[in-house]
């Protein structure tokens, strides 16, 4: 764990890193539906690719507490910078965990470095949120195993070097990492998106894709139960933290808006209903932290329990930041529905989150679940 000061220390770095390279960027990534190849190197060199991992893997060794403040604050200046994060780091996350000693060996410096970006390629056009029931194929040959399918939205596909693609082999979901200058393989760019413009989308093409043997992650069967578990537990856990980012931006843009703006002889901060959807911003903000903390206390204490309280987190925190954002919006008015003003962004960044990583419904399902099983004790 990081002591509390050194830890303290680090936000104020990861908050004057996102202030100044990033949220000048903002507005333009959002407009532009692209992120700029320098921004992806300054946050490799900076360090902030996975810097969960251990040093001698290429990472900065830091607990899952303190990640989860880097990804807040990636949330509170752009949603798709966050997203970058996201989908590399659960690519990441899911080698660091399942990988063969080679594939760590070589693919964990690349990664943390960022001399390769990887995205996770799991959904698929007919099978949305049942990601157990992946249609693509994979099937053994000589040298190897060929791949055909399709996989939609996939975030940076349009960027990535390298994608961990879920298909089913021998019956089973099983994991595979792909190159993107695989033979058979087709990246098509997806834009026109409600939010996270800037999260470089993509749908892939499987056809008669070839990949080496070395290319299997985990065991054949283990791909959704394991490798894509972990993968996704990390993402959720990533998003709920951006979560809180957005509320705070959502709160100071409120709060700076409603200060400054005048009605009826008195600027609308002091009208007693604004004051009211503050109170419920910053509470939302409060609660969202917290349970982002214990889910990343548990992480860091290998308790099983952080999975659960990982998806309370990210259910909250993304139902929230919807709620928030859409308050901030009808704070700022007119001024609110242009893009004069960030929280128009927000609103539609803020959407996205309750869809990624397990939908809104799909978290309320599996949280009552462990309701019922009685696996919720605290």
């Amino acid at each position: 764990m990081v002591a509390a000061a050194r830890q303290e220390d680090l936000r104020a770095a990861f908050r004057a890193f996102a202030e100044a390279e990033i949220l000048p960027r903002a507005q333009a990534i959002d407009r532009d539906e692209s992120f700029p190849e320098e921004l992806i190197r300054s946050i490799a060199a900076a360090g902030y690719l996975a810097p969960w991992l251990p040093e001698e893997a290429g990472g900065r060794d830091l607990d899952f507490v303190t990640t989860g403040l880097l990804h807040e604050e990636f949330g509170y200046a752009c949603t798709s910078a966050r997203s970058l994060l996201t989908g590399h780091g659960m690519v990441t996350q899911a080698v660091a965990r399942c990988g063969t000693a080679e594939q760590k060996r070589t693919l964990l410096p690349q990664l943390a470095c960022g001399e390769r970006i990887a995205a996770f390629a799991l959904t698929e056009p007919g099978v949305g949120s049942d990601a157990a029931s992946v249609e693509t194929a994979a099937q053994q040959a000589k040298n190897g195993y060929v791949l055909d399918g399709e996989k939609s939205w996939i975030s940076f596909a349009q960027r990535a070097d390298l994608f961990l693609v879920l298909a089913r082999y021998q019956g089973e979901p099983t994991a595979f990492l792909v190159d993107r200058e695989s033979p058979g393989l087709t990246v098509s760019p997806v834009t026109g998106m409600l939010g996270a413009r800037g999260a470089m989308l993509a749908d892939l093409r499987f056809e008669g894709c070839m990949a080496p043997k070395e290319s299997l992650l985990g065991k054949p069967g283990v791909g959704f139960k394991l490798v894509v578990a972990m993968a996704l537990d990390h993402g959720r856990y990533s998003v709920a933290w951006s979560g809180v980012g957005l509320i705070r931006a959502c709160l100071e843009a409120s709060v700076a808006y409603t200060a400054t703006r005048r009605q009826f002889g008195t600027v609308i901060g002091n009208h007693q209903l604004v004051r009211e959807k503050i109170t419920d911003m910053m509470t939302s903000l409060r609660c969202a932290e917290l349970l982002c903390r214990r889910a990343g206390e548990l992480r860091d204490e290998r308790d099983p329990r952080a999975i659960l309280e990982t998806m309370i987190a990210k259910y909250y925190a993304s139902t929230a930041a919807r709620r928030v954002a859409d308050d901030a919006v009808q704070l700022h008015g007119a001024n609110g529905a242009s893009d004069r003003y960030p929280v128009a962004r927000y609103y539609r960044d803020a959407k996205i989150m309750e869809i990624i990583e397990g939908s809104t419904q799909i978290q309320q399902l599996a949280i009552a679940k462990q309701a019922y099983v009685g696996r919720w004790e605290r």
